[in-house]
């Protein structure tokens, strides 16, 4: 499992065929976010003190910022300032349906940068075999791309390089992050993610074969 890049050769060398999986998406769906205290006593916010109203005012959050948390249903749910309870969905939660509509309603969002956690989504095999193998990824980049150092092994050892830039995605076309493993051991082995909250990315590994694209698995990072 190059995880991702390096989940190639593993997954190859383990002779694992469950790991090519098929790719599908419904709809899904996203909670509005509460009502502010303003919005829902109105008479508050005017009987409020000048000095009142300027403190409300400072810790006031945007709600264009901060987007909603998102429920695709089954307790697969989004929560834009929880990372933690994020990856415990994408990972335990969100069935591979959910997890193709949350990459397809995601933007493109932030590149990585610095050293991110990692962990296989599916398929669950693979989800108790990549520790072992990989942790995460080193991010070498600038607004535009870079490139990558997978973490191998537990302790880190950096090896299996990708070069990072925008592009369109495999599954859909959109826009998103491509993880190019040509210089590494493993040419074949193409990645693609998208921030689908604020610092958690989700994505997918492909083997590019000379006759067809097969998914090998599917990741998060944080």
């Amino acid at each position: 499992m190059r995880a991702y890049g390096f989940a190639g050769s593993v997954l190859l060398a383990l002779s694992l065929p469950s790991i090519f999986l098929g790719v599908a998406g419904p709809a899904a769906f996203a909670d509005a976010g509460p009502a502010s205290s303003a919005d829902a006593n109105p008479a508050a916010s005017a009987d409020a003190s000048p000095a009142a109203s300027a403190e409300a005012d400072a810790d006031a959050v945007d709600p264009e910022v901060i987007p909603a948390v998102a429920d695709y249903g089954g307790g697969c749910v989004l929560y834009p300032g929880d990372k933690a309870a994020t990856l415990d969905s994408l990972r335990f939660r969100c069935s591979p349906d959910q997890q193709d509509v949350i990459f397809r309603d995601a933007p493109l969002g932030a590149i990585p940068t610095g050293v991110q956690a990692g962990w296989v989504t599916r398929p669950p095999i693979m989800q108790s075999l990549a520790p072992a193998f990989w942790i995460g990824k080193t991010f070498y980049t600038g607004p535009d791309g870079g490139y990558l150092m997978n973490r191998l092994t537990g302790a880190g050892i950096e090896g299996w390089r990708a070069d990072v830039y925008a592009a369109p995605a495999l599954l859909d076309g959109g826009p998103t992050w491509a993880l190019d493993y040509t210089p590494s051991p493993t040419p074949q082995v193409y990645d693609e993610i998208r921030e689908v909250t604020p610092g958690v990315w989700f994505g997918y590994s492909w083997w590019r074969g000379a006759f067809q694209t097969t998914l090998l698995l599917t990741f998060a990072l944080a």
